[in-house]
């Protein structure tokens, strides 16, 4: 996806930057980051207030293989299929996935303290 696309999709949380990263890409809003491009896929940041919504609404979440052949669950998810049609609905999910980064973000923040 290119990243005009991106942008349009996640204007709901004001500007965004995409890195390249891993393969894929990084898109953050206010210096955070809260969603990923990664094998044509636009994943969601999710976290434990957020991830039952996403999980209720079809979201699948993003897990891989690790090295001892077991899955590791990342804190990401795939954009619910009702907001792929409906702007509206995107721009709720991309709000959530930006509070969860915050929210992320500021607990992090603390625990370094």
């Amino acid at each position: 996806m290119d990243n005009a696309a991106i942008e349009e999709m996640f204007e709901a949380v004001g500007p965004v930057t995409i890195r390249r990263m891993f393969g894929g890409k990084g898109i953050y809003a206010r210096g955070i980051i809260f969603a990923l491009e990664l094998r044509g896929d636009l994943m969601l940041k999710g976290d434990e207030e957020s991830a039952p919504l996403l999980e209720e609404a079809g979201a699948k979440r993003w897990c891989y293989e690790g090295r001892s052949g077991k899955p590791v669950a990342m804190p990401y998810w795939t954009i619910p299929d009702e907001a792929l049609d409906d702007p509206d609905i995107m721009a709720k999910w991309v709000r959530i996935a930006l509070d969860a980064a915050m929210r992320v973000t500021e607990r992090e923040a603390a625990q370094r303290r």
